[in-house]
């Protein structure tokens, strides 16, 4: 089926026609000028439309639904859940990061008959998007990874984020829904204190199902129950999005062997803590994505790596709003005490940053810099938002 869905730039009903040229069983449009026979279906709005038959089919459905929001990691954390929980059961989870409006309700549509767990990651910068995305999906458990400083702009600052993100846990609360929880998070137990059905895990032995942090250097290592877990994963960041799998396998009883084997067989894949070997160069590319909770988390993953000769190469942190400039200037002043062999901060934001690390305006600079003075050894770092592309200083190094 093809949902005449609209943008600013484009209008899905003028492609009705092709649709069904190509194949589609049916279109469904939202105006009557595009009606061409008994195979389109007029409704009011096609966006709306696709929301609810998603709501729809995930209720046809016997599949259990586990979500998950945070500021950071979650794609990370969601591909991990299914490497445990395929072990054992018929997954689903959402692709790439489709994990807003448009990509919840297409992964509700994806789940099959077979399905038994659809693990559905969801995304927001603003207030009350998570919730809505709830209502879209009705999940019977959830997760939050963290309240970083993310989408700052969108959520009105650091307390913004921590009410929109804990909308899932607001909703499964206020429905009775079963919630998982990182035990060390203060922000999370205080808001799940005086609720019961939960599972948590925690670093700290007395309580809950402890699950220990072995180390990161070069990837996270852990220890959950009597099992050693060695992981591909860059950064002590990671432990965490490796234990919340790791407790989810406990409670849906994947055998400790497959939780193990599920999460040191998972690599990390587009863009995101990824260890990469290049002409005698050791890159953690980290790119897909920043904020100023990522970008400090990566940095310190950074220095503990192994290797002397090392680089900083980041890129500009979008959605900051107010706090835009004192955030990038924060971030310089961290690079400044690292003992590293060169720092690059590229893009407007950084460009305007007191440092003594060398700064370009945009990409391009950067790029005629780096064909004059290439980086010729050493361990570099790559990290920036979405919209600094900066995976291309690969094709560079």
């Amino acid at each position: 089926m093809f949902f005449a869905l609209k943008g600013p730039n484009f209008n899905g009903n003028s492609f009705a026609k092709q649709a069904l040229d190509s194949g589609a069983a049916y279109v469904i449009i939202d105006e009557e000028e595009y009606l061409l026979n008994d195979r389109c279906i007029h409704v009011a709005d096609v966006l709306e439309t696709l929301q609810r038959l998603g709501t729809y089919h995930r209720f046809q459905s016997k599949a259990t639904i586990v979500a998950l929001t945070g500021s950071n990691g979650k794609t990370t954390t969601k591909e991990l859940i299914d490497a445990v929980l395929s072990r054992k059961f018929k997954t689903i989870a959402t692709r790439g990061n489709l994990n807003n409006h448009i990509g919840v309700p297409l992964t509700l549509l994806s789940i099959r008959e077979d399905t038994e767990i659809a693990i559905i990651e969801m995304g927001a910068n603003h207030q009350e998007e998570i919730a809505f995305l709830c209502s879209l999906a009705q999940p019977d458990h959830g997760y939050i990874t963290n309240f970083g400083k993310a989408h700052l702009e969108g959520f009105g600052g650091v307390e913004g984020v921590i009410k929109g993100k804990s909308e899932m846990y607001d909703h499964l609360m206020a429905h009775g829904k079963h919630i998982f929880w990182n035990a060390d998070d203060p922000i999370q137990a205080t808001k799940l204190k005086e609720y019961n059905h939960k599972t948590g895990f925690s670093t700290d032995k007395t309580h809950y199902e402890s699950i220990s942090f072995l180390g990161a250097s070069p990837t996270v290592k852990l220890k959950v129950k009597e099992e050693s877990i060695v992981t591909q994963l860059p950064g002590a960041y990671n432990f965490t999005n490796c234990a919340i799998a790791a407790l989810m396998g406990i409670y849906f009883e994947v055998p400790l062997s497959d939780i193990k084997n599920g999460i040191e067989a998972y690599h990390p894949k587009n863009n995101r803590s990824q260890l990469i070997e290049k002409n005698g160069l050791h890159i953690m590319l980290d790119a897909y994505n920043a904020n100023p909770t990522s970008m400090k988390a990566a940095l310190e993953a950074f220095e503990q790596l192994p290797g002397s000769h090392k680089t900083v190469l980041l890129g500009d942190m979008f959605e900051l709003g107010e706090s835009a400039a004192e955030e990038h200037q924060k971030v310089s002043e961290l690079v400044e005490q690292m003992p590293l062999k060169a720092c690059f901060l590229i893009g407007e934001h950084f460009y305007g940053t007191e440092t003594h690390c060398q700064r370009f305006r945009s990409f391009e600079a950067f790029s005629e810099y780096l064909r004059e003075n290439p980086i010729k050894n050493g361990t570099v770092l790559i990290k920036g938002s979405r919209g600094m592309a900066l995976e291309r200083a690969l094709d560079m190094l």
